[in-house]
């Protein structure tokens, strides 16, 4: 059944189609507006700069350069653990590498998470290799490990044992023992120097004062003069004989 009265859209022709053509010219614009705004804001992100990618962890780690204060701080102390005030003689050691006449002096450098004792005149050479290409330069130290700690290596020994504040002799008979990884006993004991306290750092060195290697003190110099002769008097930490041992980790 229709009703009784015909709704106004449909009751004036003319009306009708006047509001039809209104309201398609109504669509139309507003297509015309968003298709506008929608190649200004593509045209707008085209001419945005590209942002580079960020270099990949090895190309950071493979950038020689000073340590920052952190790092200095860490290795400091683990050199002043075995030399004391003798560290002042390896910061200010004069070098007399490179062409010029007036002696330099030696610096750290950090490259692949290595640090290295290096002269500066050597450095300043260094500059002409490229990074990813530089394998080494001067004396590797130490390394820190991946969660920032830093370590002394056995290449650091020869800097150790020319200023080690303190002091072990092995007997011949322990020579090897040591060199195969294991820790100082009371009875492969030769000689110690005096004043040791427990856990500072030594260097261990052959009675013909070769060194071998170097560690941390378990007990004191007059600890150790009563002991058993199994007790323990030095915890290794590195040896010569890891240039056989672990060759590819130096």
């Amino acid at each position: 059944m229709l009703p009784n009265r015909i709704p106004y859209f449909y009751s004036d022709p003319n009306k009708a189609i006047a509001h039809f053509f209104y309201f398609s010219f109504f669509l139309f614009s507003l297509f015309i507006i968003l298709k506008s705004v929608h190649s200004k804001c593509k045209l707008g992100f085209q001419r945005l700069p590209s942002i580079p990618p960020p270099p990949p962890l090895h190309n950071l780690n493979s950038t020689m350069r000073p340590l920052d204060e952190s790092e200095t701080t860490q290795v400091f102390e683990k050199l002043f653990k075995f030399t004391g005030n003798n560290l002042k003689n390896i910061v200010e050691s004069p070098s007399h590498e490179g062409p010029d006449q007036t002696p330099g002096r030696y610096c750290f450098r950090l490259h692949k998470n290595r640090v290295y004792y290096v002269s500066e005149s050597l450095v300043k050479r260094a500059t002409n290799i490229k990074r990813d290409n530089l394998v080494a330069l001067g004396t590797n130290i130490g390394k820190f490990t991946k969660s920032g700690k830093f370590h002394l290596t056995i290449q650091a020994l020869n800097l150790l044992a020319a200023n080690a504040k303190h002091k072990v002799w092995l007997k011949p008979t322990s020579e090897m023992s040591f060199l195969y990884g294991n820790d100082v006993i009371k009875g492969g004991l030769g000689r110690i120097t005096d004043n040791i306290n427990a856990y500072d750092g030594v260097v261990v060195f052959s009675m013909s004062d070769v060194p071998l290697g170097f560690g941390i003190a378990a007990k004191s110099t007059q600890d150790c003069r009563k002991m058993d002769p199994n007790g323990l008097v030095v915890i290794r930490q590195a040896d010569t004989g890891e240039y056989l041992r672990s060759q590819e980790d130096i």
